[in-house]
């Protein structure tokens, strides 16, 4: 999780919020429930250190500390109210129901005081923290950098409209991107940072938060490249409305600011679902590893006798965010089989040992991935990894592709169970399409839905 200093401050307004909640409901507990002297028992101490740690962990799933500076007050209020909700109820039957207590009334005494008392000592620090930062925004004291597509009349009149807004949005241009030479309305207003063909570059050189997209209508053909470069990286994309017919029927498009711009949502998984997929990756990975041991020991002798050669194959691939790193697989081709450049395998692929047809059509060659997935580098499910060598020849027929960057890639896929191993370019992006359709739909459920049809796959040896 790359958290900033105001997410930091925020998870330490959170920390000390549940100590004094703690410290406050304790007290309660015993003088008004238990009937009992307020003394600092050993269970005492011990809910000071674990009660505020777990607080902090629901508040993480929630996705609390990911965009703090995106945060608005009905935001915060929502995310106290069903936190403290679900943060009070597990405790309350994990700790608090084999307490010997007067009554059954008492319980509901507890549980009511458990979450008032924290509800009211967290939402007053919180709501006050993110006030501060929304007023900063719309005093046009902090802001999301901001680029502009575009440096024609139509993106000065967006800049200007933008700039002389009574309360910011918390726009804050740094530059703007022209889409040909002739683009220069802007130059008197913004830097130009350059053409749209350096697009990737510039919004990683310059760490941009926003992009609006201000094009003329005879130029729409470009605006889906445009957002196949963009989405994924964590930016918020921003359309002038008078778009909105040509993507209505492909884009979801919602948060109307005023009638100005339009926001394209991203189709990223909820924060709690993003946590417990890492969590469900680094448990069975970490399970599969111990138990496959003994297996992965026969299936190592078997490669070696069965031609020359290291047991492990490495290869460069790229993953989440264009970071490259290195796939362990099992090899499956005889050494120096690309000895003569990049090449796609087949089915009567001569290069491929005996055993090695085996291990591809039972996915056996994947099995090493797990500590790929432990690493980071890669998920239990997510778009197949490619090298950069074939991504370029895909995103020149598909810039579409780029939005499978934007996820950890997968031992397994939708485009791996629904198509398998890709023998050319095109087969790439036909498979691509039934990846692009996860990346839509992506949830635990889904999830666990390709990973059921993947140990068919292996059962019935029927990979392609």
């Amino acid at each position: 999780m790359n958290l900033t200093k105001k997410s930091y401050f925020l998870l330490l307004i959170d920390y000390f919020s549940a100590v004094l909640a703690w410290i406050l409901f304790f007290y309660f507990r015993k003088t008004q429930i238990e009937f009992s002297s307020f003394i600092l028992d050993q269970q005492f101490y011990l809910g000071i250190i674990i009660i505020p740690i777990f607080w902090i962990l629901l508040y993480s799933l929630q996705g609390t500390y990911l965009q703090v500076k995106r945060l608005y007050r009905l935001r915060i209020i929502n995310l106290s109210v069903f936190g403290t909700l679900l943060g009070s109820l597990s405790i309350f039957f994990i700790l608090l129901l084999d307490d010997v207590i007067p009554s059954h009334h008492s319980y509901y005494k507890s549980l009511i005081a458990l979450f008032s008392i924290h509800f009211l000592i967290t939402i007053i620090p919180r709501y006050w923290y993110v006030a501060q930062l929304v007023k900063k925004i719309q005093l046009r004291k902090n802001g999301f950098k901001t680029i502009l597509i575009g440096g024609n009349d139509k993106a000065l009149q967006i800049y200007n409209e933008v700039e002389h807004l009574p309360i910011s949005i918390g726009t804050e241009f740094i530059g703007y991107v022209h889409l040909k030479s002739s683009d220069t309305s802007l130059n008197e207003k913004l830097k130009c940072l350059g053409n749209i063909k350096d697009l990737s570059e510039i919004i990683k050189k310059n760490t941009v938060e926003d992009v609006i997209i201000a094009i003329e209508s005879n130029e729409h053909e470009i605006l889906s490249k445009l957002i196949a470069t963009i989405q994924g990286k964590g930016i918020k994309i921003k359309i002038i409305p008078d778009m909105y017919d040509f993507l209505s029927g492909s884009l979801k498009l919602n948060n109307l600011f005023g009638a100005l711009l339009l926001e394209i949502p991203s189709d990223e998984m909820s924060p709690w679902q993003n946590s417990i997929k890492r969590l469900i990756d680094i448990l069975i990975s970490s399970i599969s590893i111990l138990l496959l041991i003994p297996f992965y020991l026969i299936i190592a002798i078997i490669i070696k006798q069965n031609s020359k050669g290291p047991i492990f194959f490495l290869q460069e691939r790229i993953g989440k965010n264009g970071i490259p790193f290195k796939i362990i697989k099992f090899r499956t081709m005889f050494v120096n089989a690309e000895k003569n450049g990049p090449q796609l395998s087949s089915t009567n692929d001569s290069r491929i040992t005996p055993i090695g047809k085996f291990l591809r059509k039972t996915r056996i060659d994947e099995f090493p991935q797990f500590v790929n997935v432990l690493k980071g580098d890669m998920s239990l499910v997510g778009p197949r990894p490619e090298r950069q060598f074939y991504i370029d020849q895909i995103v020149e027929k598909e810039p579409h592709y780029l939005q499978l960057t934007s996820v950890r890639p997968g031992i397994t896929s939708w485009g791996q169970v629904k198509f398998g191993y890709a023998e050319n370019v095109d087969e790439m992006i036909r498979r691509m399409k039934y990846d692009l359709l996860y990346l839509k739909n992506r949830s635990l459920s889904l999830d666990i839905k390709i990973m059921f049809y993947t140990i068919i796959t292996i059962l019935k040896a029927k990979g392609k």
